[in-house]
Formats: C-alpha cells, sequence, structure tokens
C-alpha cells in the first residue's frame, strides 16, 4: 500500500489488487499513506463478502465498514462481471482520490459485455426493476438476488422497485430523498457486514439530514464470525437469500399503504 502511496505520489496510477481480508492488514496505511494525502489509488478488492472454501479466515466480511470511515475514500460495487469492467474503466479515470471496487468470489452471471468502455456517474444508482410498493436497495451481488425475490413478488401483486446502489459511499442522495418524500418502504440488502455497511450509512444520512418516519431495514451479515461453508450453504443459514427477502417485504408493504 504504501508503495502504491509513492507510486501515486510520481503521478502513476496504482492498482492494488487485494483480498478483503488481507486489506485489513494495511489499515493504517490506507489513511495515512494514502488518504490522508488524498491520492488517486485505485483497490481492486477480492473475496468481498463470503467466500465458499476459502473459509473462515477469508470472509470478505469488514471492508465496506473499515472503509467507508475514511475521509476522502470512495467505495462501489458491481451487479455484474459487465458492470465491473465498468467500475474498473471508472476508476481509472478518477482522479479525485482513493477509490475502491469490491468485487466477490466466483464467476459471473454471463451476461453480454460491452466492448466500448464508458465512465459510470460516481455516486448514482441505477434502477433495475420500476416498483410502487417498496424499494429494495442492493448493492453488487445482491442485485440479482433482489431481482429474483421481485419476481417472486410480483406474482403475489407486490411491486418491488430495485435498485442497483452501485456505490457505498458517496450514495444516491437524490434517490434516498426522493423515496423518503414517497414514504416508500425500503430494504438495503448487502453481503457484508450490518454495522457499518451500506444500511447503515443510509441510515445515518436520513439521521443526518433530519430526516423522519423512515422505514428502512438493512439485510447483511450477522455481528460474528461467519463458519466456513459453501456460498450459498452461507447465505441460507444467515437469510441472505431469495426466499428471507421475499418474506420481509411480505411483511414490510403494509407499511406503505397505511400511509397513503
Amino acid at each position: 500500500m504504501t508503495f502504491a502511496a509513492g507510486l501515486a505520489c510520481a503521478g502513476k496510477k496504482p492498482f492494488v489488487a487485494i483480498y478483503s481480508t488481507f486489506l485489513q492488514r494495511a489499515y493504517d496505511q490506507v489513511i495515512h499513506d494514502v488518504c490522508i494525502q488524498n491520492l488517486p489509488v485505485v483497490f481492486a478488492i477480492d473475496r468481498a463478502g463470503l467466500v465458499g472454501n476459502d473459509g473462515e479466515t477469508h470472509q470478505g466480511s469488514f471492508d465496506i465498514s473499515y472503509l467507508r470511515a475514511i475521509p476522502n475514500m470512495a467505495i462501489m460495487m458491481p451487479k455484474d462481471e459487465n458492470e465491473l469492467q465498468l467500475m474498473l474503466y471508472t476508476a481509472s479515470k478518477y482522479n479525485e482520490g482513493p477509490i475502491a471496487v469490491r468485487y466477490p468470489r466466483g464467476e459471473g452471471r454471463g451476461v453480454e459485455m460491452e466492448t466500448e468502455m464508458r465512465t459510470l456517474p460516481i455516486g448514482k444508482s441505477e434502477t433495475v426493476r420500476e416498483g410502487k410498493d417498496i424499494a429494495v436497495l442492493a448493492f453488487g451481488n445482491m442485485v440479482q438476488v433482489a431481482e429474483e425475490a421481485a419476481e417472486v413478488l410480483a406474482a403475489e401483486g407486490i411491486e418491488a422497485r430495485v435498485v442497483n446502489m452501485r456505490f457505498a459511499k458517496p450514495l444516491d442522495e437524490a434517490l434516498l430523498l426522493e423515496l423518503a418524500e414517497a414514504g416508500t418502504p425500503m430494504v438495503s440488502i448487502e453481503e457484508a457486514a450490518t454495522a457499518g455497511g451500506l444500511g447503515s450509512a443510509i441510515l445515518e444520512f436520513y439521521a443526518r439530514e433530519r430526516i423522519e418516519g423512515v422505514s428502512l431495514y438493512p439485510m447483511g451479515l450477522p455481528d460474528e464470525f461467519i463458519e466456513h461453508g459453501s456460498q450459498q450453504e452461507l447465505r441460507d443459514s444467515i437469510g441472505l437469500n431469495v426466499e428471507a427477502l421475499v418474506e420481509f417485504v411480505r411483511t414490510s408493504v403494509p407499511l406503505k399503504q397505511k400511509r397513503a
């Protein structure tokens, strides 16, 4: 990390490719060597989230929480392999300071890959499905979970808006203000620790802006060390899957109806 800071000071654009858990060991260097100087270092964070056979010591649970607290840092996560390449390209063009792209272990979704690169607007989300009853604010690989849950809910007459948040920092504040003004109940879902994660960031935003009456439920990794197991086994065991998301939405939708 210190070497990357030196390269950035010399006018280079270093990419630090590293596991989420290994980056924890360089936390002091991230703060003092990179972020205080606001250097344009790109963090390519692999193994972000649950890691399956890599085991308990490699679960990438905490990178959002420990990076989000650092000034000058931007944090994003792609919903699929095409968005990953766009985010890496965006990071290569970003010169306002350090920026992190976190991505999970495993294979992509098999989506079509764009052949011409384009930058993504910093701090802006993407609505991938419209809906008026509830908003699911999904981060990274949880977008697919949210889309599948929305399909199940649609068959029951519940319209879920699915938002690919893209950024945990900076947040899409315009979107959050829109949802609050409409009185839309929300659930955030991320494969990361809920303590200090995306859901916490959204709640902090509403508290900071003194916005009352907001209904938001964060879903993510519980406040415990996650044991060894396949990625799907672990998601099922902690309730971070389609079924758990559907069940929550079923119980939260009446909140919007009561306010209507």
